[in-house]
């Protein structure tokens, strides 16, 4: 870090940024902790009740960090899934996202490790996951375009083959 503030210019040891590669590195270490755990310990805890109706939980806040450029991205998750026999609280799902969101990553692979971890922790017939996220690498540099949201999905088991459940996830996300 220190580095970079030389290269930009900066002299990385005036008063107010020579600590600023140890804030930095904790910062990192924040950010990245979700290298650390794993996300389907936290889908461990549920209970023997799915009916087989869809469970969603929409409007999740998230953010993570664009392995490309070490800039934020930030948007919303969307989670449905269809109940084997066993359901979590919502509160486990978020905190799966965060696990996942708290590591270098690119929102295409977040979408799918989301799908994944769900699909493989509680075994419900069927997982869908939509993010929709603003990328600082976009919005702040390069082209420069703040508030384009990058969409994502990832269905897996029935809601992959079943239109209908699908169009049942997508119908509840529009309600309030």
């Amino acid at each position: 870090m220190a580095s970079i503030i030389d290269a930009i210019g900066e002299d990385s040891e005036r008063e107010g940024l020579v600590d600023t590669p140890k804030r930095v590195a904790q910062m990192y270490g924040e950010l990245f902790s979700g290298l650390a755990e794993d996300p389907s310990k936290v889908l461990a805890t549920g209970f023997e009740e799915g009916d087989g109706e869809m469970v969603v939980l929409k409007d999740i806040p998230f953010s993570s960090i664009c392995e490309h450029h070490l800039l934020p991205f930030h948007g919303s998750a969307s989670i449905g899934y269809v109940p084997s026999g066993r359901v979590v609280g919502a509160s486990k799902l978020a905190r799966a996202l965060d696990i996942l969101a708290r590591r270098p990553q690119m929102q295409e692979r977040l979408t799918g490790q989301l799908a994944d971890t769900i699909f493989g922790a509680i075994e419900p017939d069927g997982v869908v996951v939509v993010l929709r996220a603003e990328h600082m690498c976009m919005s702040v540099r390069g082209v420069k375009k703040p508030g384009a949201k990058i969409v994502t999905t990832a269905t897996r088991g029935i809601i992959s083959t079943r239109d209908a459940t699908r169009r049942d996830f997508y119908s509840l996300l529009t309600q309030a």
